[in-house]
């Protein structure tokens, strides 16, 4: 007897061991993608919580980071540097993570398109066709969008040959129809959408790249509480607070928000670095596989029977997405402990 309860205190050491090992991000985990994120980090703070998750899962390869624009004079950044100011922020977070200078953080265009014939040209854009364009590596390739689809939409429209060689992940747009209804006195045009509408049109409309999109019913189903916010995100070090102080600034600008937030970015995360282990994808949110509507002048669908076919997810596994998010700041913390 003595014999087993030593051989079983021995295996929970190991047991123990392997596992400290593997929250490293150096044991078992390992690259199963290559990621860019294209996000208005100047804005709803969101996106920088987005950042932050996705900065720690290590089987993402973050290849770079787009800074892009809001809608003219948005009330959170009305300036004509919001692409600058986004990257600014984007910095910030790395260096909080200690990962200053490691990933490239590149400005977009601070103005939309003028039409969806015309692309901006940026750094951004130059980075995006590089990355598409690479042939020394197998790992795919996703460009994830929190925000506007400049940048993305002026790729293709320059090389259009781009298009097969990625997955688009966009959270925005509005409800489809037999899916979900707006919610109460949802804005004409929904706010991602709105940023650059010849954008969208560029990507729903005339292009043929693989498009995952979660529009605004469902990006609306990553809410947390305020309680969450401050026990599992503003307690955990450095970064944790700087992202909960972020979001109370913004909330001083908005005045009353009750006790949630969303955190409409997120599902960024889940759908790429919280695949499935067999037969990579996100299994355990809902999606249908609709023909991409085509997106008219005034920001709505219209059927298109002949659209290619495009992911639109309609349900959201927040569970998984906040509790690995919760995991991840708690490690952080635990392997840099304050000074």
């Amino acid at each position: 007897m003595i014999k087993v309860f030593v051989s079983l205190i021995a295996i929970l050491v190991t047991v123990t061991s392997v596992i400290g090992q593997n929250t490293s991000g150096n044991i078992s985990v390992t690259k199963r993608m290559r990621v860019i994120v294209d996000n208005d980090f100047s804005g709803d703070t969101d996106g920088l919580f987005q950042l932050t998750h996705l900065l720690l899962s290590h089987s993402v390869e973050t290849r770079g980071i787009i800074g892009s624009h809001l809608s003219v004079k948005d009330f959170i950044d009305p300036s004509e540097r919001q692409a600058e100011n986004a990257a600014k922020k984007a910095k910030e977070v790395l260096t909080l993570l200690n990962l200053q200078d490691s990933i490239p953080v590149v400005a977009g265009s601070n103005v939309a398109m003028p039409n969806d014939a015309t692309p901006v040209k940026s750094e951004a854009v130059n980075f995006i066709i590089k990355e598409a364009l690479r042939t020394d590596t197998e790992l795919p390739l996703y460009i994830i969008c929190g925000a506007g689809l400049t940048e993305v939409a002026s790729a293709l429209l320059i090389n259009p040959s781009i298009a097969n060689k990625f997955t688009l992940i966009w959270i925005g747009g509005p409800e489809y129809p037999g899916i979900a209804l707006p919610p109460p006195n949802a804005p004409k045009i929904e706010y991602n959408l709105n940023i650059d509408m010849a954008a969208a049109r560029v990507i729903f409309n005339k292009s043929s790249v693989a498009l995952w999109q979660v529009p605004r019913d469902a990006y609306r189903q990553a809410i947390i509480s305020h309680s969450q916010l401050m026990l599992n995100i503003q307690l955990k070090g450095e970064i944790g607070n700087y992202l909960y102080q972020q979001l109370v600034q913004l909330m001083k600008k908005m005045g009353s928000v009750g006790e949630t937030y969303i955190l409409g970015d997120s599902p960024l995360v889940l759908l790429t670095a919280l695949q499935t282990y067999f037969e990579p994808d996100p299994a355990s949110s809902n999606y249908q596989q609709k023909p991409a509507p085509i997106i008219n002048q005034q920001g709505q669908y219209e059927e298109n029977p002949n659209g290619r076919p495009i992911r639109v997810y309609f349900k959201l596994d927040v569970a998984l997405m906040f509790s690995d998010f919760f995991g991840k700041l708690e490690l952080f913390k635990q392997q840099h402990p304050a000074k």
